[in-house]
């Protein structure tokens, strides 16, 4: 393993760290939170390219492409149908009693990720997630948030009890693989 590779495995602790300690909207921690190993990693990556497969959405088998070149992922989702009791109205219910019962009725989930949600739980992810990938900037660690690998994890029990999950690959090379553009000479 070079220095680098051994750097980003540090990153992503802090990643971790970052996303655990991150400000919540109402002082409750509902995340769930993974540095994923490699093997774990291959299987996430396969599964994104299983979905692609399945589904026509070719970002799936890139993005897992994706995964597995990179040198670490971090895993970061939400409880988000758990109720905190405000009856704020923002999931689009009228009270968290409300919003329980429809989540109920969501079961067995067939979309990528359950709802109805508490808006601020989501807010808190958002926050965890933004959080996270800021760390890894500052490290200069390249990174992306994406959508599919959190479905991935999802679908595959990677990462239990939420509702909501990003995935965070990160990797140390001379070119960013997330983000590539060609230059002609």
């Amino acid at each position: 393993m070079s220095a680098e590779t051994d750097a980003v495995k540090t990153v992503a602790g802090l990643m971790a760290l970052a996303a655990r300690t991150a400000p919540k909207a109402v002082g409750l921690d509902s995340l769930a939170i993974e540095v994923v190993g490699r093997k774990e990693q291959e299987i996430i990556a396969g599964e994104m390219i299983r979905i692609a497969k399945e589904t026509g959405m070719d970002f799936f088998r890139t993005n897992g492409e994706q995964i597995l070149a990179s040198d670490a992922l971090v895993l970061i989702g939400i409880a988000g149908q758990n109720p905190i009791g405000l009856n704020c109205g923002g999931c689009g219910y009228a009270t968290c009693n409300e919003m329980a019962q429809a989540c109920e009725k969501t079961k067995p989930q067939k979309t990528d990720y359950a709802g109805p949600n508490c808006v601020f739980k989501v807010t808190d992810l958002g926050i965890a997630v933004g959080s996270a990938a800021k760390t890894a900037s500052i490290h200069n660690a390249d990174n992306r948030i994406m959508y599919s690998a959190g479905v991935a994890a999802m679908k595959l029990g990677i990462i239990k009890g939420c509702s909501i999950v990003y995935g965070i690959p990160l990797k140390a090379s001379g070119q960013n693989i997330y983000f590539t553009t060609a230059i002609e000479h």
